[in-house]
């Protein structure tokens, strides 16, 4: 049988012609909750990292983990695996637009209303003023916008080139809009094809591929097509030849590859040098507030193979470590705001396996001594070698693995 996609605008009574549709067609409903639940059974990626993606809040630590790349991986294979098994399924919400254009038997509905009609619908439903309907629905929109944007480049979600049908639900009645899926779903088009179910498995076999390849840090488009897989590499890359045998290689051990070719894309004769990313680089928060030495300190260290994340005063440090995850810090003492010592006192009563080395222009022998009895793991001064520091790091991650061992 055919499959809907439903996606929507907040407040564009999704849940309303959902309902509907169950009752006429009889089909079962998939949510962006299941595909993600299903993603993170997969993965060793936890399912709130997984939700973070699809709401454009990766980790500040991306470029180090790759979590938006790998979650985006597992959710095409989990996508790819549960509609190869679903049968009159409904699915709703934004991983609808992970299914590609070659799988025909997909109905691609959206749901739109003008901004009036939303605000009207928001107050019927829930307790906010105005205001905060209008900060929340466009909110909402840029999350949607961003993901559209991600998979497509297309930074208008509601743009008609991505469904097949666009329904304003301020413009005709509910039952006028579930009608009208109804008949669209009736017609030949939509129906299901030899060709159409084989573009099911090779969805199938393009996520695995991509999944293996992320495993091994490489993030290149992939598709494939009864069996021949193709890899299109879209950043420069100086050893092209030897990356195209390591990505054939790791893309040949999946089951079901039966040839393998490499393209490369747009964006490869571009300035950006492509990278294999190796995942146990430490997730490396520098905390200072001279912006001009932080910047150049984490190029810095960029050069030798360690990447970071920065944050310029106490309190945003602080509110990261409440929603992130940083292995190792590098702390200024001397900032406006939260100091240094109260961010390495916090830390360590919230987060002790967080190894926190303290770099600072201004310290003194009873400094020292306060810092290290607060948990600091080392205690060094500006102007540091860069040599020294990036040793003192790698002894504070072999701390933090041999403590995660434990």
């Amino acid at each position: 049988m055919s499959v809907i996609t439903l996606f929507s605008g907040s407040y564009c009574l999704s849940d309303q012609l959902v309902s509907m549709l169950k009752e006429q067609v009889r089909y079962s409903v998939i949510t962006d909750e299941d595909i993600v639940a299903k993603a993170a059974d997969m993965s060793a990626i936890s399912k709130k990292k997984i939700e973070n993606i699809l709401i454009n809040k990766p980790s500040i630590f991306n470029n180090i983990t790759h979590e938006k790349e790998r979650s985006l991986a597992w959710l095409k294979l989990a996508m790819a695996e549960t509609l190869l098994e679903a049968d009159n399924t409904l699915i709703a919400g934004l991983t609808g637009h992970l299914v590609p254009d070659e799988i025909t038997h997909v109905l691609r509905v959206c749901l739109i209303a003008d901004m009036g009609y939303r605000l009207v619908q928001a107050g019927r439903e829930t307790q906010m003023s105005e205001k905060e309907a209008v900060s929340l629905i466009h909110k909402q929109d840029k999350e949607k916008a961003a993901w559209t944007d991600t998979l497509f480049g297309q930074p208008d979600p509601w743009s008609a080139s991505l469904y097949d049908l666009v329904i304003p639900v301020d413009k005709i009645k509910l039952e006028e809009a579930v009608q009208l899926v109804v008949e669209n779903l009736r017609s030949e088009v939509i129906r299901p094809t030899g060709a159409s179910k084989k573009a099911e498995h090779d969805f199938v076999l393009a996520a695995q591929v991509e999944v293996a390849l992320t495993k091994h840090g490489h993030f290149v488009s992939v598709s494939a097509r009864d069996g021949a897989v193709t890899l299109t590499i879209h950043q420069n890359v100086l050893l092209l030849s030897r990356l195209e045998e390591e990505l054939k290689s790791i893309a040949g051990d999946v089951d079901g590859v039966v040839s393998i070719e490499t393209r490369l894309g747009k964006g490869f004769h571009k300035t950006d040098i492509y990278r294999k990313y190796d995942f146990e680089t430490p997730r490396l928060l520098l905390v200072d507030d001279e912006r001009e030495f932080v910047q150049t300190l984490s190029e810095r260290l960029s050069m030798r193979d360690i990447d970071s994340a920065v944050v310029y005063d106490g309190e945003s440090a602080l509110d990261l470590m409440a929603t992130d995850d940083p292995e190792v810090m590098i702390l200024d003492l001397k900032m406006p705001g939260i100091d240094g010592f109260e961010v390495l006192r916090k830390t360590k009563e919230t987060r002790p396996n967080v190894e926190v080395v303290i770099l600072t222009g201004h310290g003194s022998e009873e400094d020292r001594a306060v810092c290290m009895g607060l948990g600091a793991f080392a205690y060094l001064q500006k102007p540091v070698d860069i040599d020294e520091l990036s040793a003192t790091l790698k002894q504070a991650y072999v701390k933090v693995q041999d403590n995660k061992a434990a």
